[in-house]
């Protein structure tokens, strides 16, 4: 579709960055590189527009409703775009636009309800939920439209107004989300800024924010805070995750091994609730090493936008750095890598699907994210052991546990010291739950009434009963 672009959807400066493609390494487009100091006009727009957006729930639900609608004909836009910067293929960008429409459809229904409050005091006390005002959304490079309207979608709904800066790696299809919905939405309620840093650290200390929701990293995590106390703002961090998944003793290899494999390996294994770290019973090592590294060895890799790819690249080269030292790191731990254990010699970002056996359970491939296409495989000798390991780390974002014995799973399930746990599947998530880490790997909650309602404040009013 053609997209009317609205006068202020984007924030610019004049200067330009250029924009990657992770399938090849070279720069295919350049977005507006806005400096920080001409943020304070972005933020007292969204502060002008919030005083009217906030006024009228039953308009936000048909504005977001709308603006769901846009996203949807505008999807093969969308998603061709998405897929040239961030590199997954087509079909999973498809996937993402189709949850970034049903986020916004789902929060249009979600609005602030008057709660009477009964304390058995003659007082009728209410509580009426306020919105807070100008939003930061800061949004990484893994799923760049679905994690930006997991932060758009609720504040808006709430009637606060957002501003969003994407990763540096993966702003155009941002920008251009950002457009397509302005055009349901009134002026200056929802603005798109690119740039690179320090652009996200300004807006995160930007005293006219009341609220920043950031993902990311733990280290980027803990200086959004830091920036964010300056002005006392509410902060919702969602950060990393090293998710274990147990295998029990009664397991049944083959008929799990796919959704193993693609819960550890979508979007080449960027996602913070992957599956990054397997714990197996001894006696089955070798059988569910060989499940998955046949199917890392017939996974086609190559560019997200070529017929039949299934694993695109890793999205920008500081981040194939990382999943390379990892690697070589465990490798000379003593690990040994079953399938693959190195870049592919081919233009672009790419490094083939790993499986490493005999990993030293310190090694950091384990103890810390690798945020790749590589998976360490661990054996166990008693359940309690392995829940320990799993345990074991900084990371509590998820968990999940793999049986035939549905009520011996749960109960193990029961003991992983994380946000959500899964038996029998992976990072699977309802829009109505919530979704939180505990430990290093997140602060505050998103998703359902709970990400709604950490989009506003309580105001309670107290008046006397009637004579």
């Amino acid at each position: 579709m053609e997209v009317t672009r609205p006068r202020r959807a984007a924030a610019g400066s004049g200067e330009r960055f250029a924009v990657l493609d992770p399938a090849t390494g070279e720069a295919f487009d350049e977005a507006p590189d806005q400096r920080p100091e001409g943020l304070d006009a972005v933020v007292d727009r969204a502060h002008e527009a919030w005083r009217g957006w906030r006024t009228d729930s039953v308009q936000r639900t048909k504005a977001l409703t709308a603006a769901a609608d846009a996203v949807e004909a505008a999807g093969a836009d969308l998603a061709r775009l998405l897929t040239r910067e961030q590199g997954k293929p087509l079909s999973e960008s498809y996937a993402e636009i189709a949850r970034t429409a049903a986020r916004l459809r789902y929060f249009a229904e979600l609005a602030p309800r008057v709660q009477p409050i009964t304390d058995g005091r003659p007082v009728h006390s209410e509580i009426r939920w306020r919105s807070l005002g100008p939003v930061a959304a800061i949004v990484p490079w893994n799923f760049p439209l679905q994690l930006a309207s997991a932060k758009i979608a609720p504040a808006l709904a709430a009637g606060n107004t957002v501003v969003v800066k994407p990763s540096p790696f993966t702003p155009l299809a941002t920008r251009l989300l950002g457009s397509v919905m302005s055009t349901a939405l009134p002026e200056d309620v929802l603005t798109v800024v690119t740039g690179r840093e320090p652009l996200g650290a300004r807006l995160a200390s930007h005293p006219g924010i009341r609220h920043v929701t950031f993902t990311g990293s733990v280290p980027t995590g803990r200086a959004v805070a830091r920036s964010a106390a300056a002005s006392l703002a509410r902060v919702t961090l969602e950060l990393g995750g090293n998710d274990a998944a147990v295998l029990l003793d009664d397991v049944d290899v083959e008929g799990i091994a796919d959704r193993l494999f693609w819960a550890a390996f979508r979007n080449c294994g960027q996602v913070c609730m992957a599956v990054k770290r397997v714990y197996v019973p001894a006696r089955l090592y070798a059988d569910v090493v060989e499940a998955l590294a046949h199917r890392a060895k017939s996974t086609v890799v190559g560019a997200g936008l070529a017929p039949g790819s299934r694993l695109g690249p890793v999205n920008n080269a500081p981040q194939l750095a990382r999943v390379e030292r990892r690697t070589a790191q465990a490798l000379a731990d003593g690990a040994r890598a079953v399938t693959g254990g190195s870049r592919l010699d081919r233009p672009g970002y790419f490094f083939a699907p790993t499986i490493l056996a005999d990993v030293p359970p310190g090694s950091p491939v384990v103890t810390e994210e690798q945020f790749g296409p590589v998976l360490p495989v661990l054996p166990y000798r008693s359940v309690d052991e392995a829940v320990e390991a799993a345990n074991g780390t900084r990371f509590g974002l998820g968990g999940s546990v793999w049986g035939t014995d549905l009520d011996a799973a749960e109960a193990v399930a029961g003991r992983l010291e994380c946000g959500t746990a899964w038996i029998n599947h992976h990072a699977e998530l309802s829009l109505a739950q919530p979704f939180a880490g505990i430990k290093d790997s997140g602060v505050g909650v998103a998703g359902g009434p709970w990400g709604f309602h950490g989009n506003l404040r309580p105001f309670v009013v107290h008046r006397p009963e009637e004579a």
